[in-house]
């Protein structure tokens, strides 16, 4: 018997673990850090790990370490993460107390052990596994409180789809946290279609990642390893024969020396025939049992006795052989498997096939038997019976384990896992005869599963394939209940793949077939979403029309879930629709509920949505009160909602212009946002970059965000962004772009006559586009341009009026701001009414818009030649911009006092911090009015406001000529003054 075959203490890898223990280091200082380790089979980083393991211990770490298990086609859901948190259950860790009674409950879905499961929320929806990620999250937050933690999950390559899925989450989602995670794989498994090497390449772009991959020894550490082994010093040419055969690798050089000592023993063509020699020394049954942990993985010795037929005493000498000879290994939990994967792989592939066909059913049918006391591992049991049935090839036994194991994994809310395993069973249905009899269910019950478990896991377009193969085997009029379920199921399915209006229309075909008298709790739940897309789509009316009734519904049947849902919505419709009162009241009661019920995310949202709606009816200062509310009331382990409030209160600062503070609570670039989190996101980090006057990382937001707000038909992100990307292509001066983006936005808006607030402010900034189109046109004479221009801003117009008519003091303000831009298009330009719209946005807290108005005004009293009035309303917009950090408008500022040679004082202090704010001006720009080089310089120093002489000094020319010059150019420019032309060079960058 062998004694040792590894090396008793470390060799090598000195750089790999000094990586680790800095990250380490990192993590215990609360900057959470994720290492990557790679490697080929057998090249040592297992050792590796648990040389790690060994010094965080020493370090009073908590060491989570899971595994993940090879299943051949079968994936076992959360099978790393169950092995690391299990020993926290069977410890009966004082943390888990600690909890929040939701999360324990959900964490129970998980580990039964902790208790009772959270029951599924009306509507079992994708996001209850979230909830279940974000309760784990917590989980880690509070045991690192108390110690630092490493969660290590090795081999990664096997990790089922829904660890994958938690890995991405914990990864994106850890902030302060003092978590180390560290995954293990195998470089050498994963080809081309890998599902790990997708998520390799996600995590790798993170900041916080570190990807260290092990190499194989040198011929000096491969000296020092043989050196311990041997307990002597090996010769040099021992040394070269086995790093020649093992090129280095750690566990391939073990299997050289235990086929003779010296080296010199028969060559094996592989790995893998170097570890069947080695088994194949092993006495009969000790052979036989390994044969059987070859296909079962891990198996403790009562099962093996079954599977094998060996006694108890004959088997306990065989295993206490192969363990001696370091082929098995035995685990903590009493469970015996291979020293190392490759082993099992070697001897699972030397199989005959009816070896592993008999070896699977024994497996399936002895796990079947005992399904009954497995306890906290039903999932893993029931998942495992179904794999070897599948293996054996017992396709009715497949049948009924696939469908078991299908309904395990959904229970546990592993939804890729119970996908597969349903589209497995779906496979088998037509093959076995009596199928539903042999399972309790029929073909429609597993396409509805398989379709709910899709629709869970993300995949819409399968979900919709499956529920509509579903509905062609059932009849409307045998099936008045499954039908109508089917069809609502459905209608949110198109919704989701961006088909809104056929949504609807399935939803309420669906509404149709159900009894209006009843309160079913599909009837309100039909009622409730119906309710909640039309008021996302802006139809508020219709909103609140099926809202009420479906909370009538609601309140009568109990169902609690969805009566805060639907005061949420209707709550929102109505503030929209100015129904300021009764709607908070809505709201306000939703929080209740959900609060009561401990339902966080409703209760966050509907304080969200309740500022979000406060701040369209001009209430900005109240809805930042509410959204700061909301935020203390929402955990911070809940990361998307902490996350989404944060959001909403950056928004609400930047509206009443506290800029620095809207940044703060945007916060660092964090690449974990998806969906609809990310619409928000990016458009208010284009928003701020916008006033801010950061063109290029407004155009970076707006490309990324673009394209996900085409799939969306929500009016709150079709108009916000219509108007920022306008903003931002007049500013670029790319006036044609600008006014496709406003037409583009109002065009798919045009359907949500409602929603008055979106189409206010994408129309303002329509008919600004306008004014600068049309003024521009005025400026090259080109009459057929401004005419058109000055045509479409009334139709803008009329459209704002029709929205103020509607709104409330935002829309208002926005009408006002129209009438100002329209008569500046019609060449009129007004500064009253530029002063009036200011006023209004004051008036609601809005010091941005009411700062740009200011600045028109200045600009319309310097064309009046009012220079009085013209500086104390630039002060007024320079003061403004100056506090707000809008560096684009205090320029613009500045340049208007310098060529209207105002007396501004505050301005010209501030020269210095503004000279280094990019310019409007572009003196190499196109000319398309004929002057020539001179009377470009000429015009360079009447935008500067020089005079005459001042003009002749500068260049080298009598004070006469320098006049004639200036004739020449106001007549070119078909302009009177020389206020207008430094206007005209200004817009046209001709100065």
């Amino acid at each position: 018997m062998r004694t040792r075959l590894t090396s008793s203490h470390f060799v090598g890898r000195v750089g790999e673990l000094a990586e680790l223990e800095l990250a380490w280091q990192e993590a215990a200082q609360r900057r959470p850090v994720l290492a990557l380790l790679g490697g080929d089979s057998g090249v040592g980083k297992t050792r590796l790990i648990a040389e790690f393991e060994q010094r965080l211990l020493a370090d009073d770490a908590l060491v989570l370490r899971g595994e993940a298990v090879e299943q051949g086609e079968t994936e076992l859901p959360y099978a790393p993460l169950l092995s690391a948190l299990r020993p926290l259950v069977r410890e009966r860790n004082a943390t888990l107390e600690s909890l929040s009674p939701a999360n324990r409950r959900q964490l129970a879905t998980l580990l039964p052990g902790l208790g009772e499961a959270e029951p599924p929320l009306d509507g079992r929806d994708g996001s209850e596994q979230l909830r279940l990620f974000e309760a784990l999250l917590e989980l880690l937050d509070c045991l690192s409180e108390i110690q630092p933690v490493a969660l290590v999950l090795e081999d990664m390559h096997w990790a089922d789809r829904s660890t994958r899925t938690f890995v991405a989450f914990l990864a994106r989602s850890l902030r302060q946290e003092r978590v180390m995670q560290l995954l293990s794989f195998r470089t050498d498994e994963l080809h081309r279609r890998h599902p790990l090497r997708a998520l390799l390449s996600e995590l790798e772009r993170l900041e916080r990642a570190r990807r260290i991959d092990l190499a194989p020894f040198d011929r000096d550490e491969l000296a020092e390893a043989l050196a311990d082994i041997l307990g002597d010093t090996p010769s040099g040419g021992l040394v070269e024969r086995l790093f020649a055969r093992s090129e280095g690798n750690p566990l391939y050089t073990e299997e050289l020396l235990a086929a003779g000592l010296d080296g010199l023993g028969a060559a094996p063509q592989s790995l893998r025939d170097a570890f069947i020699l080695r088994i194949e020394r092993l006495p009969a049954d000790a052979q036989q049992a390994a044969r059987a942990i070859a296909v079962g993985r891990r198996l403790d010795e009562t099962t093996i006795a079954d599977v094998t037929g060996i006694d108890h005493v004959r088997l306990h000498e065989a295993l206490r052989e192969a363990v001696g000879e370091q082929v098995l290994v035995a685990g903590e939990d009493g469970q015996l498997c291979f020293r190392h994967a490759l082993l099992r792989e070697a001897l699972y592939d030397d199989l005959l096939p009816g070896e592993r066909v008999e070896l699977h059913l024994a497996l399936a049918r002895t796990f079947e038997l005992r399904n009954g006391t497995h306890g906290d591992r039903e999932m893993e049991s029931a998942a495992t019976i179904a794999g070897h049935y599948a293996a054996a090839g017992d396709q009715p036994a497949a049948l009924r384990a696939f469908v078991r194991a299908a309904t395990a994994a959904r229970s546990v809310l592993a939804y890729g896992e119970a996908a597969d395993l349903a589209e497995r069973a779906l496979e088998l249905w037509p093959r076995v005869e009596g199928a539903d009899a042999l399972v309790g269910l029929d073909r429609v019950d597993l396409l509805s599963i398989a379709a709910e478990a899709h629709a869970n896991g993300g995949d819409h377009a399968r979900t919709e394939v499956l529920l509509e193969s579903a509905l062609r085997e059932l009849d409307p009029e045998r099936d008045p209940r499954r039908y109508p379920e089917l069809l609502g199921r459905l209608a949110r399915t198109q919704w989701q793949l961006n088909r809104g209006q056929e949504g609807i229309a399935t939803a309420e075909r669906a509404l149709a077939m159900l009894p209006e008298d009843e309160d079913s709790h599909e009837r309100v739940s039909l009622l409730a979403w119906l309710a909640r897309t039309r008021a996302l789509r802006g139809r508020y009316r219709d909103a609140i029309s099926d809202g009420e009734r479906a909370l009538a519904a609601a309140v009568g049947g109990g169902h609690r879930h969805s009566e805060s849902e639907l005061l949420n919505t209707v709550g929102m419709a109505r503030i929209a629709l100015g129904q300021v009162e009764e709607g908070e009241r809505c709201l306000r009661r939703a929080i209740e509920i959900a609060r009561e019920d401990d339902d966080v995310d409703g209760m966050a949202y509907a304080y969200a949505n309740l500022a979000d709606h406060l701040n369209l009816q001009g209430r900005a200062t109240e809805a930042l009160e509410v959204a700061r509310e909301g935020l203390a009331a929402t955990p911070r382990r809940m990361g998307r909602l902490h996350d989404w409030m944060n959001l909403t209160i950056s928004e609400l600062e930047f509206e009443i212009g506290d800029w620095e503070a809207a940044r703060s609570h945007l916060g660092p670039w964090r690449l974990q946002l998806i969906g609809i989190p990310l619409i928000f996101r990016l458009i208010r980090e284009a928003d701020l970059a916008l006033g801010i006057g950061d063109e290029e990382l407004a155009e970076r937001s707006l490309v990324e965000v673009e394209p996900l707000v085409a799939q969306s038909s929500e009016p709150q992100w079709i108009g916000v962004l219509g108007s920022i990307l306008g903003e931002l292509r007049r500013r670029q001066r790319d006036l044609t772009a600008a006014r496709a983006a406003v037409a583009q936005a109002l065009d798919r808006l045009e359907v949500c006559t409602d929603d008055v607030a979106r189409i206010a402010r994408v129309t303002g900034i329509g008919v600004r586009i306008e004014a600068d189109i049309a003024q521009r046109a005025r400026d090259l004479r080109e009459t057929a341009d401004e005419r058109d221009a000055i045509a479409r801003a009334r139709i803008h117009m009329s459209r704002l009026k029709a929205a103020a008519q509607e709104g409330g003091p935002v829309e208002s303000a926005w009408r006002s701001t129209g009438a100002a831009e329209f008569a500046r298009a019609r060449g009129r330009n007004d500064p009253s009414l530029w002063l009036k719209a200011g006023t209004e946005w004051d008036a609601i807290s809005r010091p941005y818009p009411a700062a740009i108005l200011r600045w028109r005004a200045a600009e319309a009293f310097v064309e009046a030649d009012d220079r009085v009035a013209a500086a104390s309303a630039a002060g007024a917009a320079f003061e403004s911009a100056e506090r707000l950090g809008a560096r684009w408008l205090a320029t613009e500022v500045s340049i208007l006092c310098e060529r209207a040679r105002l007396d501004l004082t505050a301005a010209r202090a501030a020269d210095g911090a503004t000279e280094a704010a990019p310019s409007v001006s572009d003196a190499g720009g196109e000319d398309p009015f004929g002057l020539t080089p001179r009377e470009r310089q000429v015009l360079a120093l009447i935008a500067e406001g020089a005079t005459n002489r001042q003009i002749g000094a500068a260049l080298f020319m009598a004070e006469k000529t320098a006049s004639v010059h200036v004739s020449r150019i106001l007549s070119k420019l078909g302009v009177r003054s020389r206020t207008q032309a430094a206007a005209v060079a200004h817009r046209q960058r001709l100065a």
